[in-house]
C-alpha cells in the first residue's frame, strides 16, 4: 500500500495532468458502450439478451477487469524488469516481488476504467427489477471475477519468467478475456465457450452468474450447478495461478548487471 500510494503521491504533483487522465480513461473506455448501444439501435437482442441485461454483463466484468488491472495489472510488464536486470532489485528486497511489480509506476488513470464500469452496472442494475434472492450473486460474481482477472494477469506474468518477450500473449488472454465477457457467451461457438468454461474459466467471471441473475436457461445446456462454480473457479484459478508464479521465481536467473 506504501508503494502505491507513493506513485499516487506522485501523480498527484500534477492534479490537473492527473484529473485529465482519468478523466480520458472513463472517456476511451466508454466508447464500448457506445458501441453496444449502436449495435442495440439496429436489433431488439443481441445473442437472445436485451439491452440491460448486456449492460449487467458489461458492467461486472469491467468492474471486476478494471479493479484486478488498477491493483494488479502492472505485472504484465514483468518483462521489462527481467531484461534490464531490475527484477534483481526486486528480488533482494524485504517485499513481496508479486507486490511490488504489481504497484511499480501505480497509475491512477486505471481510476477512470473501474469508474466508468461502476456506472454502467448502476444504471444497469434498476432496469432489471432483480429479486433480493437472486440479487445477491452480483457483489459475488465482481468478487469472483476479480480474483479470476487476477489470476489471469499472475498467469501471465509468470509466462514472461518463460517467455520474456511475450507480455502481447499475456495481453491476449487479460485484455481479450475483459473484452470475451463484456458480452453474452451465447454470441460466440460453442467450442469456445466450453474452452472458457472448462480450461480457462472466464465464463465464471459474469456469464455462469449471471445466468442464475437473470433467470436464464444456459444456451448452451451445460450442468446448473455451473452457476455457483465461480467461487470455485476462482480458488482453482488462484492456486494454479500461484503455482505458476512461484515456479516462475525458482526458474528465474539473473541478468549479472
Amino acid at each position: 500500500m506504501l508503494l502505491a500510494w507513493t506513485w499516487m503521491r506522485a501523480s498527484y504533483q500534477y492534479p490537473l495532468s492527473a484529473a485529465m487522465m482519468t478523466v480520458a480513461s472513463f472517456v476511451v473506455n466508454a466508447l464500448d458502450i457506445a458501441a453496444i448501444w449502436v449495435i442495440f439501435a439496429h436489433v431488439e437482442r443481441l445473442g437472445g439478451f436485451s439491452l440491460p441485461e448486456v449492460m449487467l454483463l458489461y458492467g461486472t466484468a469491467g468492474l471486476s477487469f478494471g479493479l484486478a488491472d488498477l491493483l494488479f495489472g502492472n505485472v504484465d510488464r514483468l518483462s521489462g524488469h527481467i531484461r534490464s536486470g531490475s527484477f534483481d532489485t526486486v528480488l533482494i528486497r524485504p517485499v513481496s516481488p508479486f507486490v511490488q511489480v504489481a504497484v511499480d509506476r501505480f497509475s491512477v488513470q486505471r481510476f477512470g476504467r473501474v469508474l466508468q464500469a461502476a456506472v454502467v452496472l448502476a444504471l444497469a442494475v434498476p432496469q432489471l427489477d432483480l429479486t433480493a434472492s437472486r440479487a445477491w450473486m452480483v457483489p459475488v460474481m465482481i468478487v469472483c471475477g476479480f480474483a479470476i482477472f487476477v489470476s489471469v494477469f499472475t498467469l501471465g506474468a509468470a509466462l514472461q519468467f518463460l517467455l520474456t518477450d511475450a507480455p502481447e500473449v499475456a495481453n491476449a488472454f487479460t485484455y481479450g478475456g475483459n473484452q470475451l465477457t463484456q458480452y453474452p457467451l451465447s454470441i460466440y461457438g460453442g467450442e469456445l465457450v466450453r474452452g472458457v468454461t472448462f480450461v480457462l474459466p472466464l465464463a465464471f467471471v459474469n456469464w455462469q452468474p449471471a445466468l442464475f441473475v437473470l433467470d436464464r436457461d444456459d444456451p448452451l445446456g451445460l450442468p446448473h450447478w455451473l452457476r455457483f462454480a465461480s467461487p470455485l473457479a476462482a480458488l482453482l484459478l488462484g492456486l494454479v495461478a500461484a503455482a505458476a508464479w512461484r515456479a516462475g521465481i525458482r526458474r528465474y536467473r539473473s541478468t549479472g548487471s
